[in-house]
C-alpha cells in the first residue's frame, strides 16, 4: 500500500514540475506560450509576429518589441517560467525609462 502512494505521489510530482517548466519565447509554440499563466492567445501571437522580425536578443528587446510587456509583466511571466534565450527577468536588466519628471538618471561610479 505504501509503494503506491510513493508511486503516485512520484507521478504527481513529475507533473507537477511539467506544469512549470520553462519555455523560451524564442522556441515556444503558440500552445506552449499560452499555457503560461499571464499569456493568453493575444499575447502568444503578438509574440510570435514579433518574433518573426528575428529571435529576441533578450528581455528588454521583448518589452521593446511586444506590446503589454514592460518590467513588472515581464517579471510575472518570468516567475510562471517563460525565458529569453534560456534566460530569466532580471530587473535590473530592463531598459532605463525616461524620468517624467524630467530628472536626470544617476551617474556611474
Amino acid at each position: 500500500m505504501k509503494l503506491k502512494k510513493l508511486i503516485a505521489a512520484a507521478v504527481f510530482g513529475l507533473l507537477a514540475a511539467g506544469a512549470f517548466a520553462a519555455v523560451d519565447v524564442n522556441k515556444g509554440s503558440a500552445a506552449e506560450l499560452d499555457g503560461l499563466p499571464g499569456v493568453g492567445p493575444a499575447m502568444s501571437q503578438r509574440i510570435l509576429d514579433a518574433r518573426k522580425q528575428g529571435e529576441f536578443k533578450d528581455w528588454a528587446d521583448l518589452m521593446a518589441r511586444v506590446k503589454g510587456i514592460k518590467a513588472k509583466s515581464a517579471a510575472k511571466l518570468s516567475a510562471a517560467g517563460m525565458t529569453v534565450g534560456g534566460k530569466p527577468f532580471d530587473g535590473a536588466a530592463a531598459p532605463a525609462k525616461a524620468a517624467k519628471d524630467g530628472a536626470a538618471p544617476a551617474a556611474k561610479k
